[in-house]
């Protein structure tokens, strides 16, 4: 979570917009694009709201990440129960689908699951970045046998509900949230002269500055970090 406050960002947008006084845009406006910024940012750069937590895993292969996420960003590892109080236990690896699909191809099968000495011990994960509220396990977990592990999840901002309030998201994307709420002021104000010009800066800066040119779907795809190495089981 960031330390700057809505009236820190309200100030310097004020500045920018000459408008100190909030006669053309209030501070209940600019506070409301400040929130709709947060989410762009998000939707951006989904590690800007990541968040770790430990979750049980449902019976079977496919698992789900909890509500209050957005999408899943990393498996890291088998933990011993839920909560701050667990401990860590073996890492948990992303591989490729396909080559998992090769290898076993019946490892969604109910009684493909953990061998005798690590019982239902996860040691694969695969991911869709097409589906991102949902992730695969390998090997599927034993009906009846408690199993949880430790997820790195992107979540909805919340929102400022008052100027003193800070922003959910880092301080570093200060700078991006005043040029998005610039964007939505001219925008706003369109009809005058120079205005659409503006908002279409202070987008391209936006967007700039959270995509530093490189394709902004592959920010969230797990899969990236995938080496591809052969997958066996009982490894």
């Amino acid at each position: 979570m960031g330390t700057l406050t809505g009236a820190n960002l309200i100030s310097r947008i004020q500045d920018t917009l000459q408008d100190t006084t909030g006669v053309r845009w209030t501070e209940a406006e600019l506070l409301r694009y400040i929130n709709d910024g947060q989410r762009e940012v998000v939707n951006f750069r989904p590690e800007a709201s990541a968040d770790h937590s430990n979750i049980q895993l449902a019976t079977g292969t496919e698992q789900s990440i909890p509500d209050v996420a957005l999408s899943l960003i990393k498996v890291v590892r088998n933990m011993s129960a839920a909560g701050g109080s667990a401990t860590g236990k073996r890492a948990i690896r992303i591989v490729d689908v396909d080559v998992l699909n090769s290898i076993e191809p019946d490892w969604h099968d109910p009684t493909v699951t953990g061998d005798a000495a690590h019982g239902s011990v996860v040691k694969h994960y695969i991911y869709d970045p097409d589906d991102p509220r949902r992730f695969y396990v390998y090997p599927g977990i034993k009906s009846g046998q408690n199993a949880y592990v430790e997820v790195v999840t992107s979540r909805s901002p919340t929102d400022l509900s008052a100027t003193s309030s800070t922003i959910y998201i880092d301080d570093i994307y200060g700078n991006a949230l005043v040029d998005y709420v610039l964007y939505r002021c001219y925008m706003k104000e369109a009809e005058f002269a120079g205005n659409q010009e503006r908002a279409g800066s202070h987008y391209q800066l936006f967007v700039s500055s959270l995509t530093g040119g490189g394709a902004s779907k592959n920010l969230q795809n797990p899969n990236l970090d995938n080496v591809e190495t052969p997958v066996a089981r009982g490894v």
